[in-house]
């Protein structure tokens, strides 16, 4: 009888309360591992009181400090986010990331194995309810989160041609996800794009054509008008706005437009530098006095490009893949983070859940026994936030 009673108040408190509240956690028995034995459920939220503090998007982002991407989890390109070979995320494994010491925890999501199709696109009720669920998790830590638009490139084409589907889907997309966090404080960003771009052509990774970028920077305000346009706390929410691929070259850089020049918006990168090193596999040592220079020169660019500037910076993704280099890893990874930290940038650190031997290797943390395989270098970039 308990359980009938709990099952009851379950589907009417779903149906009663808002949608844009973030007063309840919504949980389903397919995604959350509820005990079957357990007779009651606990449906409040307390993890955010839905404040918008008067803070500066640069506050925030300084704020936001040393960060950890739950990678290859919510972003993955199949229907579930196990399918990537990384177990489901609970609140036990993001309490782990929070009691080591991080600031933010960045929330990949791919949309489109949950989105119906035209002219509504509508987003599956449980994968929302999934996504806050993780929302929560962080927020329970008292933690910022970031949620995103993520591997979406098979729609997401920065073209002319294409211009007019993907700003309808994207603005309809926006619009859901905006209404369901509307209630939510000023920890919760939202990340317009990942990393966009036309997939597999020539200039994908070079900065892309002046079409793309013109197409990306349109993109972004489709994206942000539609958010502000659902009111509420997300006209004052703090938005991160990336380059073309979210790259660092300078052709990206100085394309890059500010929607309606607003105000609470963060630049948001991703600068695996030096990339023979952290991803390409080619070079296994740094820290020579040329490794250290190159680095500074890197992150300058970007101070004096943006924050010299007004504008808040995110390094949205960086990290090193293992190569059975550690100390080579380690160097870069302490050297990273206090350049990073010296110039302002928040910086979140991309964890794909492999720590294996390979280019590809980039976890830290291991999510199937709560261990820190390479804790010394979670250590080094939290303590230069420190």
């Amino acid at each position: 009888m308990k359980k009938i009673f709990a099952l009851l108040l379950m589907l009417f408190l779903s149906f009663s309360c808002e949608k844009n509240s973030g007063s309840i956690t919504r949980i389903t028995q397919e995604e959350s591992p509820i005990d079957e034995e357990d007779d009651t459920i606990d449906f409040s939220n307390e993890n955010d009181d839905g404040i918008m503090r008067d803070l500066s998007s640069i506050t925030i982002a300084t704020e936001m400090g040393i960060g950890w991407n739950l990678g290859n989890s919510l972003d993955v390109e199949g229907p579930n986010e196990t399918y990537w070979g990384n177990p489901a995320t609970t609140q036990a494994l993001i309490d782990e990331i929070a009691s080591k010491g991080f600031n933010t925890v960045r929330v990949p999501i791919t949309w489109r194995f949950h989105q119906g199709p035209g002219p509504n696109y509508t987003v599956e009720e449980a994968w929302l309810d999934r996504v806050e669920e993780v929302v929560n998790y962080v927020r329970a830590n008292d933690m910022y989160v970031i949620i995103n638009v993520h591997h979406e490139d098979t729609w997401l084409i920065p073209t002319y041609d294409n211009g007019a589907m993907v700003k309808d889907r994207l603005s309809k997309l926006w619009t859901q996800i905006a209404n369901r966090f509307k209630g939510y404080s000023d920890y919760v960003i939202f990340e317009t794009l990942n990393e966009p771009r036309y997939e597999n052509s020539p200039q994908e990774w070079t900065g892309g054509t002046a079409e793309g970028r013109d197409m990306v920077n349109q993109y972004h305000k489709t994206s942000v008008d539609a958010i502000r346009a659902t009111g509420g706390n997300n006209s004052l929410r703090h938005l991160m706005i990336s380059t073309y691929a979210a790259s660092t070259l300078p052709v990206a850089l100085n394309a890059l437009e500010i929607p309606n020049n607003d105000e609470r918006t963060m630049v948001s990168l991703h600068s695996y530098f030096p990339f023979p090193f952290t991803l390409g596999g080619t070079q296994t040592t740094w820290g020579s006095d040329a490794d250290k220079a190159a680095l500074d020169s890197e992150m300058e660019k970007i101070k004096t490009k943006f924050t010299d500037n007004g504008k808040a910076v995110v390094l949205g993704e960086w990290s090193s893949g293992n190569q059975n280099n550690t100390p080579s890893r380690l160097a870069h990874a302490a050297y990273y983070a206090q350049a990073a930290a010296q110039r302002g940038f928040a910086s979140i650190w991309w964890d794909n859940g492999n720590s294996g031997v390979s280019n590809d290797g980039l976890a830290i943390f291991n999510r199937q026994n709560f261990s820190w395989p390479f804790e010394a270098i979670a250590d080094a970039i939290i303590q230069a936030y420190d």
